[in-house]
């Protein structure tokens, strides 16, 4: 009578540990070299190959600040391996133990290979503020109107980024309660709060509609004010004054690849911080799978090539889809390109709200072309990229008399932090095929993890 209950409880523990042993052979593997390249840290990650898991490879090593001067890219059925040649924003080596030991843990813990399951359960929205997302109709002054309706409603904003790009605005605000100190908890002042919001977005001239939202905060930011931008259709030309300088917009070309069923995409731009992460995150949204890529910069240059084919394991072979495809990319890299002066202002000094600063902004005539709010322990960093209503450069003159409106001498002019040179992109696209070659025979030992999938 004794014995069935033991048998099932042993073929239980069994079945526990086999699990636990597919999921060790299965999880990524995470290599850190700083021998092999003498300008730069070498990451090479192993693992199981699934929808957008070089998106998560490329948002941990971006959200570090660290610039990807190389990447190499290759995927073989359920197995995939990238290469990426790293360094930080100063173009050195990354050598910080600390900062090498979070990249490997969290590249091999399973909050990384299993995203879904840990931002899905149990999810519920934050007491500490109101997660708010924001897209309508770009103009000077926005952002500051914006800022006035929440100041109004005795609400502030304790964390933004705004990103802006044809005449469109995406935004994603972390907002308090002025009396709680924390979310806004009542739904008629939220209903408020969003009808003033959409009638200081909604633009004249602009059939699309403004839209307020409130968000679990479940995407990754970055990657959701791209998907916002996206839905608002932002990739569409209108004639602005943006679209008229041709020459230093992105180069995306498409070309079938008909002896492998791919479709090659070949993208140059101007090389800055996160463009792989721009580029990449709008491929896996858009549904498309990267097989093979290879990544690299020259003088400021950057060189990107992908092969790619659908979900369905199609090559895009509609010319309506490519032509979209195109638009896309373009849109994708130029949302976050630094138009306009960088500045930073630390508010150490004088604890300012956001409503003030872009008031100042506005009554000078500036309009802000994206912001980043964040904060650095105690002290709050506000970024604003702006520019004339012109779009002409701002003078420094006219930057010195910001200062002394915000009695802030803190308020600097930051500089891009250009990156080291790297092999030409003639060089690359006959590197991306060496080493597609190299890794495909380096597969040959996953293939018996990769079967246990």
């Amino acid at each position: 009578m004794g014995n069935p209950p033991e048998q099932e409880v042993e073929v239980e523990m069994d079945e526990d540990e086999f699990s636990k042993l597919i999921r060790w052979m299965n999880s990524p593997r995470v290599v850190i070299d700083n021998d092999y390249c003498s300008d730069a840290t070498v990451i090479r990650v192993d693992c199981v190959n699934k929808h957008g898991i070089l998106l998560q490879v490329v948002q941990v090593l971006t959200d570090l600040n660290l610039f990807i001067r190389k990447a190499y890219i290759t995927s073989d059925g359920s197995w995939f391996m990238d290469v990426f040649n790293v360094t930080d924003r100063d173009g050195n080596k990354v050598l910080d133990k600390e900062v090498i030991s979070y990249i490997k843990k969290s590249l091999e813990s399973d909050a990384f290979f299993f995203p879904e399951v840990q931002n899905s359960v149990g999810a519920t929205a934050s007491s500490k503020h109101t997660l708010i997302e924001l897209t309508g109709s770009d103009r000077p002054g926005l952002l500051s109107e914006v800022c006035a309706v929440l100041a109004n409603q005795s609400c502030h904003v304790a964390k933004a980024e705004l990103w802006t790009h044809n005449s469109r605005v995406a935004a994603v605000l972390h907002v308090i309660d002025e009396s709680t100190k924390g979310a806004i908890e009542d739904p008629q002042r939220l209903s408020t709060i969003k009808e003033r919001v959409c009638h200081v977005l909604g633009g004249d001239n602009d059939p699309r509609t403004a839209t307020m939202s409130v968000s679990m905060g479940l995407t990754h930011p970055e990657r959701r004010l791209h998907q916002m931008m996206f839905d608002d259709r932002d990739y569409e030309k209108v004639v602005t004054r943006e679209i008229v300088q041709d020459n230093s917009r992105p180069k995306v070309t498409l070309m079938n690849c008909s002896k492998k069923e791919y479709t090659v995409v070949i993208l140059r731009s101007k090389d800055r911080p996160k463009l792989l992460f721009d580029t990449v995150c709008t491929l896996t949204d858009m549904q498309y799978v990267v097989y093979h890529g290879t990544v690299s910069s020259d003088e400021g240059e950057a060189y990107q090539e992908y092969f790619i084919r659908n979900a369905d394991g199609l090559p895009i072979s509609d010319e309506d889809e490519q032509r979209r495809l195109i638009q896309c990319l373009e849109a994708a890299i130029e949302r976050r390109a630094s138009e306009g002066v960088a500045l930073e202002l630390r508010k150490g000094e004088r604890n300012f709200s956001l409503s003030e600063i872009t008031r100042v902004f506005r009554e000078n005539g500036l309009t802000i072309r994206r912001a980043e709010i964040s904060r650095e322990g105690a002290e709050v960093v506000d970024n604003f990229y702006v520019s004339e209503t012109s779009g002409t450069p701002v003078s420094p003159d006219k930057i010195d008399s910001i200062r002394e409106q915000l009695g802030l001498p803190s308020l600097t002019v930051k500089q891009n932090h250009p990156l080291q040179p790297a092999n030409p992109p003639e060089v690359v696209s006959a590197v991306s095929l060496f080493f597609a070659n190299l890794f495909r025979a380096s597969f040959q030992s996953f293939r018996l993890i990769g079967s246990y999938s």
